[in-house]
């Protein structure tokens, strides 16, 4: 018993300190993917006239750094707009102090962007509020970009999403200038007068195009009527070509089992054409002197049966050997030894 009470109590342990692990991890994770700080945070509200688009937990930003969110967000006198949010405390807020909603990209998150105001002031007091005068409401973005719709319809989609990004940063006064702003307006006009070029060169020559088209009206027309007479002949003799190719089907299927049955044939012939070339070429002194020599050897047999259809023959010796019926072989030789003989 002791030894499976040991065996238990190991494995508790095990899985007690599996969980532990786990939850750790899981604890830091949610505190990282949602930006929790542990930190003492006050809470501060301010009034805007429009407030569409923040939402609870979005950033507050002092200098471009997180810190602290968007506690809630609630209808203030019938028309304004009232956040509450929360900051470390060891933030300062004075009654200067700027607040403004701005774009924390094109998708349309905000954020609250706190600035210092001009003269400084008193600390903001524990729930203080930030009033409407030192509030600015994000910028429109519909009647900003319906303003720019003609210019964005001449666009690629990257060359909007720069061009707008510029706009919006320029105007919320995050980097950038007017002159950086015009820079790339003027860039944009480039292109679109480059492409407005390009649409002139396109029309000028569609309407060369259509000159041309128009000068041999009679043969384009001609040509049409030629096509239709062309589409409509096919037509007529849809079954004829139908019957054609069922026809030509069956050619190929016959052609097919012709080389099938010629297959075997066509190979030995093939091996034994490789035979002769290679008979060719290893006689070719042989055969290449034969035919150097061949002319001369023509042109003497020629001379030589000038006389009539025979050729004349001069017998200089023979030898041979005479079989008799016995089968005893009897030596025959015969030279002439004559002057012609000897040449």
């Amino acid at each position: 018993m002791s030894f499976f009470d040991k065996k238990t109590t190991f494995d508790t342990v095990r899985l007690g300190i599996f969980v532990v692990v786990t939850t750790i991890a899981t604890a830091l994770l949610a505190v990282t993917i949602g930006n929790i700080s542990f930190n003492p945070t006050t809470k501060y509200r301010a009034v805007f006239t429009d407030a569409v688009g923040l939402n609870q937990g979005d950033d507050v930003r002092i200098a471009g750094v997180k810190v602290g969110q968007v506690d809630k967000i609630a209808l203030y006198q019938n028309t304004l707009a009232m956040v509450t949010f929360s900051i470390d405390s060891d933030q300062v807020i004075d009654t200067s102090t700027h607040a403004t909603l701005r774009y924390r990209n094109l998708v349309g998150n905000r954020y609250v962007a706190l600035t210092d105001g001009i003269g400084g002031g008193d600390r903001l007091k524990k729930n203080g509020v930030i009033p409407k005068e030192r509030t600015t409401p994000a910028l429109d973005l519909s009647v900003l970009f319906n303003g720019f719709k003609p210019l964005f319809t001449a666009l690629t989609p990257a060359d909007v999403n720069q061009f707008a990004f510029e706009v919006i940063k320029v105007l919320q006064g995050e980097g950038g200038t007017i002159e950086s702003l015009l820079a790339k307006t003027a860039s944009l006009t480039t292109t679109l007068a480059d492409a407005d070029q390009v649409i002139g060169d396109l029309i000028t020559n569609l309407t060369s195009t259509l000159q041309i088209v128009s000068q041999r009206q009679a043969n384009f027309s001609q040509l049409l009527v030629n096509l239709q007479q062309f589409i409509t002949g096919l037509s007529q003799d849809i079954n004829p070509i139908l019957s054609s190719l069922t026809s030509i089907n069956s050619l190929n299927t016959k052609t097919a089992g012709l080389l099938q049955q010629t297959r075997v044939p066509i190979k030995a012939d093939l091996d034994k054409l490789r035979a002769v070339a290679t008979t060719l070429d290893d006689t070719q002194s042989i055969w290449v002197k034969t035919l150097q020599f061949m002319p001369e050897k023509l042109n003497t047999m020629t001379r030589t049966a000038s006389y009539g259809s025979w050729f004349n023959f001069y017998l200089c010796n023979f030898d041979g050997n005479v079989t008799l019926p016995t089968g005893t072989r009897i030596p025959v030789a015969y030279d002439l030894n004559s002057a012609r003989c000897k040449k």
